[in-house]
């Protein structure tokens, strides 16, 4: 736990010492909250805001990148299958949770894993994804290694929830939590706002941060113990996510592939997301609002489209590469936002347009970084469920339609 002494030595070498501006006013409690929180941000964000440093996301030439398509996969499914399943068995493989959100826009102020998607029955978001992996578990023989990554503001109440649900039958020898790093937010001046006397206004750092999150959290250790060598990344919002999949650690490790990403073929060239493709010769991952109308329209000699798949936020990294990458620091994406913060005479504000930073490490410049990705096909109604709305496209409503579909009792 970090010390009144070196909170303020922290704070002096970003010239933030005016956190701590009302220390003496605080509660014990609010006190120990209070360099609780300093010690979850990471400070070194505010470099990026000077302007030899500044992050400006040129893009590099883009190329289409093929797939394994599910053709191919249902001809080699037999091989994939013995490949992964040795894997797993051998505990080769863990998976890794990004569960630091709220259910805001679901209407529901707990963490998002919570919400209860049920029609008859208790059904939690969390549960499924258990769930998905149980069937894994099952059909390996072997416990695979999880690992939650949970924020500031929902690691209690996420610990707790999976505790008192037995961790949904799940062995909690195999599950660890960690706290995702928090980033803060800034003025224009590069000043951190405060939101009270006692809370600072922080937010987790994107979800490209999870890996150094892990390594900080100390985690990295229990990774090497287990003899881990691959990780399989994947969100909370999607049900029906497939976790540790046998077929799809097989294919990349046959590959011989530096990482995996599952996607999902667009269901049109103006399908909002982002495309898994080459940039300078290297995986990466374009997002739709870049690219140009001819690459969101180009076909193949086959009348396909050439930027065909969709990604889903369901990777599979190599840990020895990881590894090698927590010295090579992420592009740190500045954002303007509309930030609430306490004002000097401790008055709420809440602005009407953008009045500082946030800082965000995105995931699709962990694939860029890496020397090779397999991009390998799913079946969308059986493996892409997005829950990002109360009703509507990729919603509360279309996930429950597609657990019905794939035999799930709501």
């Amino acid at each position: 736990m970090l010390d009144l002494d070196s909170a303020k030595k922290i704070l002096a070498q970003y010239g933030q010492e005016h956190l701590l501006r009302y220390y003496d006013e605080l509660t014990e409690a609010e006190q120990k909250d209070l360099l609780s929180q300093i010690d979850l941000i990471d400070f070194s964000v505010l470099d990026n805001l000077k302007a030899e440093n500044r992050f400006t996301a040129q893009r590099g030439e883009f190329a289409p990148l093929g797939a394994v398509t599910i053709a191919d996969i249902a001809a080699n499914k037999d091989e994939y299958r013995k490949i992964g399943t040795e894997a797993i068995k051998a505990g080769k493989v863990g998976a890794v949770l990004l569960a630091g959100g709220q259910g805001t826009r679901l209407g529901f102020d707990k963490p998002k894993g919570m919400y209860n998607i049920g029609i008859t029955r208790d059904l939690y978001i969390f549960e499924c994804l258990i769930n998905n992996l149980m069937k894994v578990v099952k059909e390996v023989g072997a416990w695979v290694p999880l690992y939650i990554m949970t924020s500031e503001k929902n690691n209690n109440d996420t610990v707790s929830f999976f505790k008192e649900k037995n961790f949904f039958g799940y062995d909690p020898s195999y599950v660890r939590f960690f706290i995702q790093d928090m980033a803060p937010s800034v003025d224009f001046n590069g000043k951190v706002y405060m939101e009270s006397k006692s809370r600072i206004s922080i937010s987790p750092n994107g979800n490209g941060g999870w890996f150094s999150s892990l390594a900080r959290a100390g985690l990295l250790d229990d990774v090497k113990s287990r003899g881990v060598e691959w990780l399989n990344i994947f969100a909370v919002d999607n049900v029906l996510q497939q976790i540790a999949d046998p077929l799809f650690v097989g294919a990349v490790l046959k590959s011989g592939l530096q990482s995996g990403s599952k996607v999902v073929a667009k269901a049109d060239p103006e399908e909002r997301v982002g495309v898994l493709c080459l940039e300078d010769g290297k995986p990466s991952i374009v997002e739709y609002y870049e690219m140009t109308e001819e690459m969101r329209t180009l076909v193949d000699a086959n009348g396909e489209l050439s930027y065909k798949y969709g990604v889903i936020l369901n990777y599979l990294f190599n840990t020895a590469k990881l590894e090698s990458m927590l010295n090579d620091k992420l592009p740190v994406h500045i954002v303007d936002k509309k930030i609430p913060y306490m004002d000097e005479n401790g008055n709420d504000v809440k602005p009407e347009s953008p009045n500082g930073h946030k800082f965000e490490l995105l995931v699709l410049d962990m694939i860029h970084m890496q020397d090779s990705c397999l991009s390998y096909e799913v079946v969308r109604n059986r493996e892409f469920a997005p829950i990002k709305n109360p009703t509507g496209v990729d919603s509360v409503e279309s996930a429950r339609a597609l657990l019905e579909e794939n035999g799930v009792k709501l």
